[in-house]
C-alpha cells in the first residue's frame, strides 16, 4: 500500500497584498461548484448539474493589534472584495493557490481564552480560484 506524507510547506500567504505567513496557523481552499437539480419527472433517481463556483478560503491566524498585522490588515476588508494568494512549495514543485475578488463578511475582533495564544478563523467566500 503506498503512503504518501505532506508537510505543510507554506511559503507565502498574501491578503490585500499584505503577509501575514507569519500569523497563519491553518488554511484551507475550497473549490466549489454548487449542484443544480435538474431531475425530470421520468427519472428513477436525482439528476444533477454544476452551477455556479462559491469558492472559499478559511485560516486560522494569531490575532495581533500592531500596525500592519492581522487586525489592522483585515478589519477595514469587512464587507468588501479582496484577494488571498497562498504559496506552497514542495520540493520541486511550487503552486500559487489565489482567490480573487473574495468577500469578506465578518472578522472576529477579540476572540480569547486565559492562558492562550489568542487566534482568529475567518473565512472569504466567492471570488474566482485560479491556481498556477
Amino acid at each position: 500500500m503506498a503512503t504518501s506524507i505532506f508537510l505543510s510547506n507554506l511559503n507565502a500567504l498574501t491578503v490585500n497584498s499584505v503577509s501575514l505567513a507569519d500569523q497563519c496557523t491553518g488554511i484551507t481552499f475550497t473549490n466549489l461548484k454548487e449542484s443544480l437539480d435538474v431531475t425530470s419527472l421520468t427519472d428513477t433517481s436525482r439528476v444533477n448539474k454544476g452551477g455556479l463556483f462559491n469558492n472559499e478560503v478559511t485560516m486560522t491566524l494569531f490575532q495581533s493589534y500592531i500596525a500592519g498585522e492581522t487586525y489592522a490588515t483585515l478589519a477595514a476588508l469587512v464587507g468588501t472584495q479582496t484577494t488571498v494568494a497562498a504559496t506552497v512549495i514542495d520540493g520541486a514543485v511550487t503552486k500559487v493557490f489565489t482567490l480573487a475578488n473574495c468577500y469578506l463578511e465578518s472578522m472576529p475582533v477579540i476572540s480569547a481564552s486565559l492562558g492562550e495564544m489568542s487566534t482568529i478563523d475567518i473565512t472569504f467566500t466567492g471570488g474566482t480560484y485560479s491556481v498556477a
